[in-house]
C-alpha cells in the first residue's frame, strides 16, 4: 500500500519526498520569524544575581518598608537630634521634678527635673552608635577570622574553634560586669569594645561555616586548576558568595547590641553620668515607678521600638538573601 504524499496547507504537494515533514507554502520573499531571543539576535531577559533579587524583595516586603523608615528616622535623629528637640538634656530644674506633661514637655519631667522628650531623643544617638559601632567591629573581625579558619582549614581551624568555644561559655552579663567595672570612662567606646570582645565568635562561626561551603562549589575548584592564588579566590570567588549569611546575623545582632548596652547602663557599669542613655534612663526611672511612671515609660518604649526595628529588619533581610526560603 503506497504511502499518502505530504500535502501544505493549499494542497499541493509538499517539497519534502514521502514520508517527510509537511512545510507551509511561504508566499515569495516570506520569511519564518523567530521570537525575539530564539536565536541569541533579539532582546533577551539580562540574568539578576543575589544582590538584586534580595533587593526586589525587599522593596516589596513592607515589613523591610516600616522598619527601614523608622531606622532612617532614628538615623536622622541621632545625628541632628536638634531637629525635634531644641532644648538640653542635660539642664535640669528640681521645681519641675517627676512633674506631667507640659505644653512644650510632652513626655514631663525626671526625678533631678530634666525634660524627659529631650533626653528620649539624645539618647538614640547613644544607642545607635554603640549598635553600629559594635555591629561593624563584630562583623568585621569575626568575618575575617572564620572566613581565614573556614578557607584554609587545618590547624588555624581547630585553634580558632577552640577559641570561639571559650567565648562562648562566658556569660555576657557577668563578663560585662567584671570588664567595664573597673573602666571610669563616661564615653561609648568601653561598651563598645567589650560587646567586639565578646561578640565576634558568632559572626565567626558563620563565616566560617559559610566559607567551606562556598569553596566546595565548581567554580571555586575550577579557578583553582587555572591556577588562580588564594587570595584571588578567597576575595574573588568565595567572599562574595559568602557574605550572605553573615550580614543577616549581624543585622538581628544590632538590635540585640542596643539592648545589651541598655542592661548593662542599667546596672551602673555601662555608660555613665552625664552621658545620655536609654539605660540610665530606665534605671533612674525604676525608683519613681509608681510615683511618676512616664519616665519608665518614654524610654523604655523606644528602646523596645529600636530593638524590634532592628530584628524585624534583619528578618526581612534573612527571607531576602536565603535561597531555601524561595
Amino acid at each position: 500500500m503506497p504511502e499518502p504524499e505530504p500535502y501544505s496547507q493549499d494542497g499541493a504537494i509538499s517539497p519534502a519526498g514521502a514520508g517527510g515533514p509537511m512545510d507551509l507554502a511561504l508566499e515569495e520573499g516570506e520569511t519564518l520569524e523567530k521570537p525575539p531571543g530564539h536565536d541569541g539576535g533579539g532582546p533577551s531577559e539580562k540574568p539578576r544575581s543575589l544582590w538584586s533579587d534580595a533587593w526586589r524583595d525587599l522593596r516589596r516586603n513592607p515589613v523591610f518598608i516600616v522598619s527601614g523608615l523608622i531606622i532612617l528616622f532614628l538615623v536622622v535623629i541621632s545625628i541632628w537630634p536638634s531637629l525635634i528637640a531644641s532644648g538640653d538634656p542635660l539642664q535640669a530644674d528640681l521645681a519641675d521634678a517627676q512633674k506631667g506633661r507640659e505644653p512644650g514637655h510632652p513626655f514631663g519631667f525626671d526625678g533631678q527635673g530634666r525634660d524627659v522628650y529631650t533626653r528620649v531623643v539624645y539618647g538614640a544617638r547613644t544607642s545607635v552608635t554603640i549598635g553600629v559601632c559594635a555591629t561593624l567591629g563584630v562583623g568585621i573581625l569575626g568575618s575575617i577570622l572564620g572566613g581565614l579558619a573556614g578557607f584554609f582549614g587545618g590547624g588555624w581551624d581547630a585553634v580558632l574553634s577552640r577559641i570561639t568555644d571559650v567565648f562562648f561559655g562566658i556569660p555576657v552579663v557577668l563578663g560585662g560586669l567584671v570588664f567595664l567595672s573597673v573602666v571610669t570612662s563616661s564615653t561609648v567606646w568601653p561598651v563598645v569594645g567589650f560587646i567586639v570582645l565578646l561578640g565576634w565568635p558568632q559572626i565567626a562561626r558563620i563565616a566560617r561555616g559559610s566559607v567551606i561551603t562556598a569553596k566546595q562549589n565548581d567554580y571555586v575548584q575550577a579557578a583553582r586548576a587555572l591556577g588562580a592564588s588564594n587570595p584571588r579566590m578567597l576575595l574573588r570567588h568565595v567572599a562574595p558568595n559568602a557574605i550572605a549569611p553573615v550580614i543577616v546575623v549581624a543585622t538581628i545582632a544590632l538590635g540585640t547590641y542596643i539592648s545589651l548596652e541598655a542592661t548593662l547602663s542599667y546596672l551602673g557599669v555601662g555608660l555613665k553620668e552625664p552621658a545620655v542613655s536609654w539605660g540610665i534612663d530606665i534605671s533612674a526611672a525604676s525608683n519613681y515607678i509608681r510615683n511618676a511612671p512616664h519616665m519608665l515609660l518614654w524610654p523604655a518604649g523606644a528602646l523596645a521600638v529600636t530593638v524590634l526595628s532592628f530584628i524585624m529588619l534583619g528578618d526581612a533581610v534573612r527571607d531576602a538573601l536565603d535561597p531555601k526560603l524561595r
